[in-house]
């Protein structure tokens, strides 16, 4: 059996406390929302129990136990639905590298499922030019909040020694 990385509710709850960081859940991110409930296979209810639990500041646990093969399709699912929006916000992209650090996505298989993604764009989209444009923005953009991260992440463990 495969290992767990995380379970469905608590993978939806740290999400969604991502993109309310500035407090605006924006339209991009609420299609993001919709796509990874779907792909984590939460209940109907689900989603708003979540959100209620964030307002009042409790944290959500179990759900389904999500494996590492689990975790790339879903981070594929929710990937596609960002390439689709060739202006991505910040947000979105900090969405992108939250998913990415929570299920283990290195950079190798990123780009594994970004070639995965490439072929499916080019499938629904007639325009090369359309499809290059799509991924090299958010390829740049990814990069650039995974190196947030990065130098959060260092700053944490920086601050811990002290």
């Amino acid at each position: 059996m495969s290992d767990i990385l995380c379970h469905s509710l608590e993978a939806f709850q740290s999400t969604i406390e991502v993109m309310l960081v500035d407090g605006i859940l924006t339209r991009e991110e609420k299609r993001l929302v919709i796509k990874l409930a779907s792909a984590l296979n939460l209940d109907e209810d689900e989603p708003s129990k979540i959100y209620e639990a964030i307002r009042n500041g409790k944290s959500v646990k179990g759900g389904n136990p999500i494996t590492l093969l689990e975790a790339k399709e879903i981070y594929t699912k929710v990937f596609e639905i960002a390439i689709v929006n060739a202006s991505l916000s910040r947000d979105e992209f900090r969405v992108l590298a939250h998913l990415r650090d929570l299920f283990e996505i290195d950079d190798e298989e990123h780009e594994k499922i970004e070639a995965e993604l490439r072929e499916i764009v080019k499938e629904k989209f007639e325009d090369p030019n359309v499809i290059d444009k799509m991924l090299g923005t958010l390829r740049d953009s990814v990069n650039l909040v995974g190196d947030l991260f990065d130098v959060v992440r260092k700053k944490s463990t920086d601050g811990a020694k002290k």
